[in-house]
């Protein structure tokens, strides 16, 4: 097993491309609706049962992966605020108690929204629960990750800019069929914030219900998007976030985050970062100063894989929202650099697009690198708001296509990028092409921290000397 491991780690997968040649695709994509799900539909179907729960969803409830969040909504009632679970299905061996609050929106009223934190989980482990009461009570199931530990595999969805249209149920379907445990989301969940008044606290509604199917199975890391601001003075609402800070919850206290907006969590083998781009982030500010700290309790011996999300890309060459991620750049990409992270996810752009290894910290307003360069020690930027929103398509990409820029295609899809060990993982993006999944662009990532000649020779004498102790390899 761990022959097979040491050479697994070091031999390039060939069926993997590599993403050798810069390319704007030329797929063209045919007509298909873009228009929000109509409220009657089956995707948005309310349980049976008087005050059955719904919207559920989880999330991780701590800094490594021994709690989660459960939160879910009822309509008619508090109801019983307390979550049963158990490693045997109908068997529920604990209970946890929880809280509710509501909130109104304009002259909407939303259900209670419950919120619970179960923890002191097992890692790799089976649990199955059950929320509500009586008739109405709902049951569901999720598996914890892996102990955190450097080589331990995990395959992480990637999502962006979803909405509640028929390509956002396509992208939701593919990505549930990808064997995928966690979604990695880079903002823009509902798009409630292109209706008025009442509706949109009925689209909220309407986006837990419809993506309830993925989330009450497994957790959804939450960043949030320019559509989660919900600023409307016309309404007399006037708070940022209202809607998305009382529905999704985070485990922001657990990473010393002053902000539920920006936080960190370690997952198996991964440290991801969240950050806002809609809350200040330049020096001094108190997201700023957390950055700083959580970049240095990154433990890359422990968690060699260090994952940045956040909604506006740094690097984009599509002509919407040129641009937009500079100030979060110029601020932040030195210490990526410094820090060696892999790779930073982003939304917003409603196109695909992937960077080389690439960076501009040379770059000021009177001298310098004109244009990015190459940089084996930068991470590879890429964008996925293509999950499917009514906003549609981003068509439109600069001419001529960056020396950074690798892979670029306006279509709908998702990704999702499989943990090997502490050396190699495999990422995909998948096409959705009029409700078929399409794998389009794939490559082997390198791990920055472990990638290095120094570190890949201890890594080599460190296995060469388990194997010699298990006995598998002699000397002659």
């Amino acid at each position: 097993m761990l022959l097979h491991f040491l050479l697994a780690s070091f031999v390039f997968l060939s069926s993997i491309k590599d993403g050798s040649a810069r390319i704007t695709s030329s797929f063209v994509r045919s007509e298909f609706p873009s228009t929000d799900i109509p409220l009657d539909h089956e995707a948005f179907a309310v349980p049976k049962g008087y005050n059955a729960p719904q919207q559920v969803h989880i999330t991780q409830g701590d800094y490594d992966g021994k709690a989660v969040i459960i939160s879910w909504v009822t309509t008619e009632e508090p109801g019983d605020c307390k979550v049963q679970y158990g490693t045997s299905e109908n068997k529920f061996q604990g209970s946890a108690d929880g809280s509710f609050t509501n909130y109104t929106f304009h002259q909407y009223k939303s259900g209670f929204i419950h919120q619970c934190l179960i923890e002191d989980l097992e890692y790799d482990t089976k649990y199955y629960y059950r929320i509500g009461s009586g008739d109405s009570s709902r049951e569901f199931w999720f598996k914890t990750p892996p102990k955190v530990g450097p080589d331990a595999p995990y395959k992480f969805g990637i999502i962006g800019d979803l909405g509640q249209t028929f390509n956002s149920l396509s992208t939701l379907d593919h990505y549930i069929e990808s064997g995928a445990e966690t979604v990695l989301f880079v903002g823009d969940l509902s798009y409630a914030d292109r209706y008025q008044y009442n509706d949109v606290g009925l689209r909220w509604d309407t986006w837990g219900r419809f993506v309830e199917k993925s989330t009450a199975y497994q957790p959804w890391i939450w960043s949030a998007g320019n559509h989660e601001i919900d600023y409307m003075p016309y309404m007399g609402e006037v708070v940022p976030f209202r809607n998305y800070l009382h529905r999704f919850p985070t485990p922001f206290m657990a990473s010393k985050s002053s902000n539920p907006l920006w936080y960190a969590i370690r997952r198996a083998s991964a440290h991801i970062i969240v950050l806002s781009s809609y809350s200040p982030f330049v020096k001094y500010t108190p997201q700023w100063r957390w950055l700083q700290d959580e970049l240095k309790r990154v433990d890359r011996e422990k968690t060699p894989w260090l994952i940045v999300l956040m909604h506006v890309p740094l690097y984009n060459s599509n002509e919407a929202h040129f641009m937009e991620g500079e100030g979060m750049r110029a601020t932040y990409e030195s210490w990526f650099i410094h820090h060696k992270v892999d790779v930073v996810f982003a939304g917003h752009v409603h196109a695909y697009e992937r960077s080389y290894r690439y960076s501009n910290v040379d770059y000021n307003i009177t001298s310098g690198h004109r244009y990015p360069v190459p940089d084996k020690s930068a991470p590879i930027y890429i964008t996925v708001g293509d999950g499917g929103n009514q906003e549609g398509l981003a068509s439109r990409f600069t001419e001529p296509q960056p020396e950074y820029s690798a892979f670029r295609e306006a279509s709908y899809g998702h990704s999702t990028l499989e943990i090997k060990n502490r050396t190699h993982a495999i990422y995909h993006w998948n096409r959705n092409d009029d409700g078929k999944k399409v794998k389009t662009d794939s490559f082997e990532l390198h791990n920055q921290y472990w990638g290095s000649h120094r570190r890949r020779r201890k890594l080599n004498k460190h296995l060469l000397m388990r194997l010699f102790d298990a006995g598998s390899l002699t000397t002659v």
